[in-house]
């Protein structure tokens, strides 16, 4: 059901979903009961489906400076009527926080020939009875760090905190860092009297304007150089800092800022990492974070899962975690099989999970085989009034004259 989309017909309707693959009633009652009352843990299904994938000959991870590249995020499935839930995500479009169920997610990012995938290899749930995702994060990091190898660096966007990875214990991380991000010497500066100085020098690695006030940017210990695609990119470091509310004196745990400013971007892109890293091994581990993205957009636009009508509190966390392992499966089967046009008129086909989707709709599930490049449906428009052959396309002299 998931793989053929058809949740997108019945707008996020589990029964008639069912019912359109051409099952019974008692089939269809049987089939959401295994979803609902099932005897499964998602996590399972992603170990054994991950294993599976890698297996394969064409799947190579993607790795810079010798680490693997292990990305994290958070997705949200807007539930704005459900009464029970009261966890929140921030939507962009609203400008506010709305009623959701969220869930935490890692993976694996590598490579099927020239396409970028990500293999899940946790889905955490959030709380439905805590409106802050806080405890979905520690949850979240806890578990990748207990489960990091040694050949694995954790790439994390903006969302997260630098204080929630330390407390997490995580040795290897990137985290994107905010643009008025500050942070402070693990020294003390000059001392010129007074009262005894516990804080280093405060640090501002991006100039901002405050009250129609510019502050200025702290000079970096380090400028770098590298090129991208023809372009000279400028990468600015910090070295051993410490978070600004620290003291000198406490046990702190040492970290780098670079600052990257690429013409590629309108902005310059400010990082944290627990040790020394090239500016351009950050940049491109940061880049290859991106596919963590891929597995919710499929789940909720490709699938459907975008809105759902669920409500018991084990049902509202079930079919959103299956949506995301089909949308998962979906997109690296697209990425192996060869690329599916849509019709005709499409000259450059992708390996995209809407075509490979739109191609099992159209084919029994008792049939399902590898997909080819040759024509998936056929126009249905009437041509019996038309002339055929020679006669479709011979011009009169009087068409001609008017």
């Amino acid at each position: 059901m998931l793989l053929r989309g058809e949740l997108l017909e019945s707008r996020g309707a589990v029964f008639p979903a069912l019912q359109s693959l051409g099952l019974d009633a008692g089939e269809v009652r049987r089939s959401w009961a295994a979803m609902r009352y099932g005897s499964w843990d998602i996590n399972t299904l992603l170990e054994k489906w991950r294993a599976y994938a890698k297996s394969q000959a064409n799947w190579k991870p993607i790795s810079y400076a010798g680490y693997k590249v292990k990305a994290l995020d958070l997705t949200a499935y807007w539930r704005l009527r459900l009464k029970i839930a009261q966890s929140k995500h921030y939507d962009s479009t609203a400008g506010k926080a709305l009623k959701a169920v969220v869930f935490g997610l890692a993976g694996e990012v590598g490579k099927l020939g020239e396409q970028r995938v990500t293999l899940l290899s946790e889905i955490i749930r959030g709380d439905l009875f805590k409106p802050s995702e806080t405890d979905l994060e520690k949850i979240l990091l806890k578990s990748v760090q207990l489960g990091l190898k040694e050949d694995e660096i954790v790439a994390v966007d903006a969302g997260f905190k630098l204080k929630a990875l330390f407390e997490a214990q995580l040795a290897r991380f990137l985290l994107r860092l905010p643009k008025n991000f500050t942070a402070r010497r693990n020294f003390l500066p000059e001392d010129k009297g007074g009262r005894p100085l516990e804080y280093g020098e405060r640090i501002r690695p991006l100039a901002r304007s405050y009250n129609g006030r510019m502050i200025e940017a702290t000079a970096p210990d380090r400028i770098d150089v590298f090129q991208k695609n023809g372009l000279d990119i400028c990468v600015e470091y910090w070295d051993e800092v410490v978070l600004p509310e620290k003291k000198i004196a406490d046990e702190n745990k040492p970290f780098w800022v670079i600052a990257i400013h690429s013409p590629h971007y309108d902005e310059p892109w400010l990082f944290a990492v627990p040790f020394p890293m090239k500016g351009e091994d950050a940049f491109h581990i940061y880049i290859n974070r991106w596919p963590i993205e891929q597995p919710p957009l499929a789940s909720k636009q490709m699938i459907g899962a975008h809105r759902q009508f669920v409500s018991s509190e084990e049902s509202v966390y079930r079919l959103p975690e299956l949506t995301l392992l089909a949308g998962s499966i979906l997109t690296y089967l697209a990425a192996t099989f060869p690329p599916i046009p849509t019709g005709f008129w499409d000259h450059k086909p992708r390996r995209t999970p809407g075509r490979l989707r739109r191609f099992y709709k159209n084919i029994p599930f008792s049939n399902l085989s590898q997909p080819n490049s040759e024509q998936i449906r056929k126009k249905a428009s009437r041509t019996d009034h038309l002339p055929k052959g020679v006669h479709g396309h011979r011009r009169s002299k009087q068409l001609a004259l008017a």
